[in-house]
C-alpha cells in the first residue's frame, strides 16, 4: 500500500518544486516582498533564478490579484507561476500585514 501510495506522487517529478535551492526561495521571497511593498493589484513583476547557483533555470510570474484593507490590516492574495523545464506551478499566496510590519503568509 505505501508503495502505491508514493507513485501515487510521481506527478510532481519535473515540476519547478523539484528544482528550487534555498537560494532561489530566498530569491523568490526578496522579490515578493518587493511586489507586496511596490505592485499595484494586477501588475506582474518577473522572476528568474539567475546568480541563485542552481544550474535549472527557473522563472516566475508574481501577480498582486486583491487588496483587502481592514482597518489598520491589509491583506493581498499574489499569484505566483514557477516555470522550470517546460512545466508550471501556480500558487496563491495570502500575505497580511498591520500597518507597516513585515507581510506574514497566512496559514489556512
Amino acid at each position: 500500500m505505501t508503495t502505491a501510495g508514493a507513485s501515487n506522487l510521481d506527478f510532481l517529478n519535473d515540476t519547478p518544486m523539484s528544482y528550487i535551492s534555498k537560494r532561489d526561495i530566498e530569491s523568490i521571497k526578496t522579490t515578493l516582498i518587493d511586489v507586496l511593498n511596490t505592485n499595484a493589484d494586477g501588475e506582474m513583476r518577473r522572476w528568474m533564478n539567475e546568480g541563485t547557483g542552481n544550474s535549472v533555470q527557473i522563472g516566475g510570474m508574481l501577480t498582486p490579484q486583491t487588496t483587502v484593507h481592514e482597518g489598520s490590516t491589509t491583506c493581498r492574495q499574489v499569484l505566483v507561476v514557477l516555470v522550470a523545464k517546460g512545466q508550471s506551478m501556480e500558487f496563491h499566496p495570502r500575505y497580511c500585514r498591520a500597518g507597516k510590519e513585515d507581510w506574514v503568509l497566512e496559514k489556512r
